[in-house]
């Protein structure tokens, strides 16, 4: 396991980060195994922990603070706000009111008097930066955040955060997490550059393309069957519908992946993993497994380096900068998603 600086504050945490969606509901509904799940993790090196309040709403971040009773003081932990966690319209957003009320919530669950990274979970046009900024910095100056961050901004939005911060002497967000794999590759063209040069840390969720490079997706195989959460009346259902013509582009680049994995005598698990945290932008990739088996199976990138003629290879069955389908990316641009309903 490698340890690298969450942005420039000198904390340091490990290249992987385990990620807890798959925790509680109806993807892991077994608290016990959870926790076993956690601990070995930690167990394996792991110091750096992702949760938020959306997942299985709230359970989630029972299981985590359950796990981590007696071992928090070794965990960077961090979760995220911003989802609907009711019905009232005011109870999501980035407004103050929230904030300061979802804090609350939050660390309760996770029986913790701290959350070291408190992350805004997706931009919202609607709220000025300035009123999220200013409410979580009266939560840092409270002791309740060490460490502010945000997930799915574009390039001008983590400027703007950035600009703002400096501006009005605010908290500053220390780290962007985004969608980034093997196959959803549109970071590189302005995220990942922009969010070096501003010193903050990447922190990469789904870097197995949400299962797509699990290694079970091939040409010649039976198409899996997603879980309950992902099927086809689920929230990704479009990342896994058949008759979608981007998915059929990630599927040749998939069992292509698989292909070049085997000759490097690694598995595709292994390889997309490994891709994701040899970025020089990138500072942690977030497993998120919801068995033990697939905590085993991932762990192993932490320590694989990726030679440069494999990378090319890989730039030679994807290219660069680009995404097949952009439902994977989390943001799309409205203008360009209304030009392409017009076609």
């Amino acid at each position: 396991m490698e340890y690298r600086s969450l942005g420039d504050t000198g904390v340091e945490v490990s290249n992987l980060c385990l990620g807890t969606m798959m925790f509680g509901g109806v993807n892991n509904a077994d608290h016990d195994d959870c926790v076993r799940i956690i601990h070995a993790a930690l167990d394996a090196g792991i110091n750096f922990v992702d949760t938020a309040d959306v997942y299985s709403a709230g359970e989630s971040e029972e299981i985590v603070g359950k796990a981590l009773r007696g071992r928090r003081d070794d965990v960077i932990l961090a979760t995220k706000f911003q989802g609907a966690m009711g019905d009232d319209r005011n109870r999501r957003g980035a407004s103050r009111r929230w904030i300061v009320a979802e804090v609350e919530n939050s660390l309760r669950r996770l029986g913790t008097d701290h959350i070291d990274l408190y992350q805004l979970h997706r931009p919202n046009p609607g709220t000025n930066i300035e009123e999220t900024l200013s409410a979580l910095t009266d939560l840092v100056h409270q002791g309740k955040v060490l460490y502010v961050g945000h997930s799915a901004f574009q390039a001008s939005q983590l400027v703007e955060a950035q600009w703002t911060a400096r501006e009005r002497l605010l908290v500053r967000p220390v780290c962007e997490q985004l969608s980034y794999s093997l196959l959803v590759r549109s970071p590189e063209v302005d995220v990942l550059p922009t969010a070096l040069r501003h010193r903050m840390s990447v922190i990469c969720y789904s870097p197995l393309a949400g299962g797509w490079l699990s290694g079970k997706w091939r040409k010649d195989a039976a198409a899996p069957t997603p879980s309950a959460g992902r099927g086809a009346n689920g929230m990704f259902r479009q990342r896994y519908d058949h008759d979608d013509p981007a998915n059929a582009g990630k599927l040749e680049a998939a069992d292509a992946l698989a292909s070049l994995a085997d000759e490097q005598g690694l598995t595709l698990v292994e390889l997309a993993i490994a891709f994701v945290v040899n970025h020089p932008a990138v500072t942690s990739a977030i497993i998120g497994p919801r068995t033990m088996e697939q905590l085993t199976t991932q762990l192993p990138a932490a320590d694989i380096h990726l030679s440069a003629d494999v990378l090319d290879r890989i730039d030679a069955i994807v290219t660069p900068g680009t995404t097949a389908n952009p439902f994977d990316s989390a943001y799309v641009n409205p203008a360009l998603d209304a030009a392409a309903r017009r076609r």
